[in-house]
């Protein structure tokens, strides 16, 4: 599997409108994009920091993902996003050497961006999301 980037860092956050400010003075840059993906239950906002993304997660449902995370273990990183060509093909690439996946196939993420998740029982507690255009 060929990664070109780190594509983003995912944060758990209860609250978006109280993060954004204090993230926009952390980093020097505004948030550029404030986006909901419905079937993830999930509000992100995404901040460009060099190369590579900040996304804030902010649940819709408490027992949505990020809030059965925000539950379990507060606020904090929840992810980390590697850029791929093809999130599939590199999915595919991944059961074969061994990891266990939670997504078989890609899906649609924020940004419109091609994604799918391995499960952290395999990749030695990070949750790490492969996603492509």
């Amino acid at each position: 599997m060929k990664v070109s980037h780190i594509e983003h860092i995912g944060i758990a956050v209860n609250s978006l409108d109280e993060m954004i400010p204090y993230y926009e003075n952390l980093l020097g840059t505004p948030c550029y994009a404030i986006e909901e993906v419905k079937d993830q239950q999930v509000k992100t906002a995404i901040f460009q920091v060099g190369g590579t993304k900040i996304e804030l997660l902010e649940s819709t449902d408490p027992e949505g993902p990020i809030g059965k995370f925000l539950e379990k273990k507060g606020e904090g990183i929840h992810h980390i996003a590697l850029a791929t060509e093809d999130a599939d093909t590199a999915l595919k690439e991944a059961e074969e050497m061994g990891i266990r996946l939670i997504d078989n196939t890609s899906r649609k993420g924020a940004e419109g961006l091609d994604i799918g998740f391995l499960h952290p029982k395999s990749t030695h507690g990070v949750l790490t999301e492969l996603c492509s255009l």
